[in-house]
């Protein structure tokens, strides 16, 4: 497949016409007459009730389920034409619970793909360490730990390396957050979007959580029995005006309050107050710094300038590196987070939260009275939209 022979490509279009699947023995398709585009470099996710067809949808694109009929174009090529494993391999695959060789390491779990299409020794290793570094694992801590090592987050972001591993053009993702605890699968979704951002590949996204659909999605669709589209389109556009009923009904209550999944810590003002310090810095030094800026906390950032800990000015006392001094973050948010991950990342950090950027790295602070003005001006802007619609509709 001409897709997965270029090393450098970035999304291309998906399309599926008039596609169905009908499993024998039964009455009714799984899928029926299911025709939609998926735009090249965009994220689009399906959300629907559990049994609807939306995972048997999304696995007719890499023939993990073959269609019984219809037509599949992956960049104008037809994939139903092409060798299934050539096809496979050129499509990444993320799952929940990420799905790793058990008896592989990390980088063995990571390299699979690309040691398959052939490429050379280096070739894999050099990979392999660069995706590492793009999911945030340091390779030399991560590199030989086995799958049984490491946490539910870890695993899904070896999950997300591996099916980027050989750099395809597409990449299907089955609920792969659906397993972890809140507070990760919302770092893990900010490292989707992150990735996205530089990688800009085709991807389509399966889920049963609407908030979920409007946080990562440029398109949902909603889809109903036998993935019937109920709706295909932005998510603020489904949040101003669900297609019927069944829609409205995944909206759910709050549809306003929704609207904070839309904005991005990235469209608002981040402060850039917080006196920081290197994590080689030694705490004498940096004890003279709060002193003479009469601040009581330093945010340690990493080699890498990633925000690692705060520490207390009486900290610095008997510390004798910044390396353990203080308390490690609870939790940070990047440029990519929505405001109400910022506001739930304000509850576990007490206070203000870091913002790190495209690779981890600091990139400001980012206050409860920002997201509370933020709200406001929402709430002023829904009102001057309800009274205007109020207007237009008032009798003459």
């Amino acid at each position: 497949m001409s897709v997965a022979e270029h090393e450098k490509v970035s999304g291309v279009e998906i399309e599926l016409d008039h596609v169905t699947k009908r499993y024998s023995g039964t009455r009714e398709p799984a899928v029926d007459d299911f025709s939609m585009v998926v735009p090249a470099g965009k994220i689009v996710v399906f959300v629907g009730p559990s049994g609807c067809g939306k995972t048997t949808t999304m696995r007719m694109i890499n023939r993990l389920i073959e269609p019984t009929s219809g037509r599949i174009t992956i960049g104008g090529e037809d994939a139903l034409k092409f060798d299934v494993d050539k096809l496979r391999r050129g499509i990444g695959y993320a799952i929940q619970q990420a799905g790793l060789f058990p008896h592989f390491t990390v980088a063995q779990n990571i390299g699979v793909v690309p040691g398959l299409l052939g490429w050379d020794k280096k070739k894999v290793t050099d990979r392999v360490e660069e995706m590492m570094d793009l999911v945030g694992l340091d390779p030399r801590d991560f590199r030989d730990r086995f799958p049984r090592q490491l946490s539910g987050g870890q695993q899904q972001r070896v999950g997300v390396a591996r099916a980027l591993a050989a750099d395809p053009p597409v990449l299907l993702m089955d609920e792969p957050f659906g397993a972890v605890d809140p507070i990760t699968r919302g770092n893990l979704q900010d490292e989707l979007l992150r990735l996205q951002t530089e990688l800009k590949k085709t991807i389509v996204f399966v889920t049963h959580d609407f908030d979920e659909a409007v946080k990562l999605g440029d398109k949902i669709a909603v889809l109903g029995n036998r993935s019937s589209i109920l709706q295909y389109d932005t998510p603020e556009a489904i949040l101003a005006n669900p297609a019927d009923d069944t829609v409205a009904g995944f909206v759910g209550a709050g549809a306003s309050l929704k609207q904070l999944t839309l904005l991005r810590v990235r469209d608002v003002e981040l402060k850039q107050e917080a006196l920081t310090a290197g994590i080689d810095e030694s705490p004498a030094e940096v004890r003279q710094k709060l002193a003479g800026q009469r601040r009581q906390f330093v945010l340690v950032l990493d080699a890498k300038r990633r925000p690692a800990r705060w520490v207390h000015g009486r900290e610095l006392v008997s510390a004798t590196s910044l390396e353990n001094a203080g308390r490690p973050l609870r939790d940070v948010v990047s440029l990519q987070s929505t405001l109400q991950d910022a506001l739930e990342a304000m509850l576990a950090e007490g206070g203000a939260v870091p913002v790190t950027g495209s690779r981890g790295e600091y990139a400001g602070t980012i206050h409860l009275e920002t997201v509370i003005a933020t709200i406001q001006q929402l709430r002023d802007e829904h009102a001057d939209d309800h009274e205007a619609d109020e207007s237009e509709g008032a009798p003459a």
